[in-house]
């Protein structure tokens, strides 16, 4: 099992921190509040750490479970310390409204945070999809990935099936263009189609 570096402390950090703790990976959690980070910690599994914000993340793989708005200040000032890093974009693009997304056109939240990123990084987006509830009920359900980076697809895809979900890949990091509209689409269909925000998206193949 691998250590997973989780920067957040919100309801998708605290799904995925749990999926993860329970599959046998060991997880730090970083937060700017070190009391929100120990919050989630003492929820875990043993074995869990916290981290210090902006110090070298002790995971290969490095979780970004922040709002949109806010994602790119982390990587920014994280900087260097995520030389070699496997970074997962969870972010949606979704603007205040709902009624849009806030990404330059012909780009995506993921590709913008590749851009800041060190070189020596990887991006992949996933998770993005899925609601942080429906996440934290255990049940098996589709993770879509996307990324340019074919070993780290990988590494994220072996992950995502530890996790007991299944990873789709989708292609490269353009597709998370795709991949943001789906999310804001979740959230138009939980508000008005479904009538319930306990919803997933998943594919049936062959």
């Amino acid at each position: 099992m691998n250590t997973i570096s989780i920067i957040g402390s919100g309801g998708m950090a605290t799904a995925i921190a749990g999926r993860a703790a329970k599959a046998g990976h060991t997880v730090e959690v970083i937060s700017r509040d070190p009391t929100k980070a120990q919050t989630l910690v003492d929820k875990l599994a043993a074995g869990a750490t916290t981290g210090i914000y902006g110090a070298v993340p002790a995971g290969d793989i490095v979780i970004l479970a922040v709002p949109y708005t806010g994602a790119a200040s982390v990587v920014t000032e994280y900087g260097d310390a995520l030389d070699g890093k496997v970074i997962i974009d969870i972010t949606n693009t979704a603007s205040p409204d709902l009624t849009g997304l806030v990404s330059p056109a012909g780009s995506s939240g993921a590709q913008e945070i590749a851009k800041i990123a060190p070189a020596s990084a990887h991006v992949v987006k996933a998770f993005n999809t899925l609601f942080g509830h429906v996440l934290a009920k255990g049940g098996p359900l589709d993770a879509f990935i996307a990324a340019d980076d074919p070993e780290a697809k990988a590494r994220v895809s072996t992950f995502i099936e530890s996790l007991g979900l299944r990873p789709l890949d989708v292609g490269g990091l353009h597709m998370a263009q795709t991949l943001e509209a789906l999310g804001l689409m979740m959230i138009g269909l939980a508000k008005n189609g479904a009538g319930t925000w306990d919803i997933a998206l998943n594919v049936d193949i062959g």
